[in-house]
């Protein structure tokens, strides 16, 4: 059955929400995220202070859409007022490994005894700290966060070997408030 679906997203105080075409963009006291937002059959619109989703005679897809575009628009709202944040932990067992930032790159030294060190580049928007065995990647934008912190984890990826015994890299131990179970 198609009905008319209508979501409201209300903004907290100190968050503003601007729409240009299909681009919205959110500013906040730690940050600004903008983001497109495109589907025929979807209007947004924005009204003092919500944000309102409009599908006339919406489809099961179209409904899934809403809800996406909702949580998608809730974690930018979020992010702005405070930061999403990935933690890593450095696993060395058998090498000493170097994990250091130098200008828009991660450098990894010496894993696993390589002599050419692993490089991941951090995506615009976030920023990685390394703190003794620790790197910590943080970014308004969840997506930007948790794919600087999948890249990272992913370079430290070991193959041929068994990983019972090779448990050297760095993990992901934390995301955002969830504690991952290592």
């Amino acid at each position: 059955m198609k009905d008319d679906l209508t979501r409201e997203i209300e903004l907290k105080s100190g968050v503003t929400v601007k729409l240009e075409g299909n681009l919205l963009k959110v500013k906040g006291q730690k940050g600004e995220i903008s983001r497109v937002f495109l589907h025929p059959k979807i209007t947004i619109s924005v009204e003092q202070n919500k944000v309102v989703l409009f599908a006339p005679k919406s489809t099961k897809r179209e409904k899934t859409l809403v809800g996406s575009f909702e949580s998608h628009i809730m974690n930018m709202v979020k992010g702005v007022q405070e930061p999403y944040v990935y933690r890593l932990k450095i696993c060395s067992g058998h090498f000493p490994m170097n994990v250091a930032v130098t200008g828009n790159e991660v450098v990894i030294k010496n894993f696993l005894g390589e002599a050419v060190p692993r490089r991941v580049e951090i995506m615009k928007g976030a920023e990685v700290k390394v703190v003794d065995e620790e790197i910590i990647v943080t970014s308004a934008d969840k997506e930007v966060a948790g794919q600087t912190a999948a890249k990272i984890e992913t370079a430290c990826r070991i193959t041929n070997r068994d990983r019972r015994i090779f448990q050297d890299g760095c993990y992901i131990t934390q995301k955002g408030d969830k504690t991952i179970k290592v």
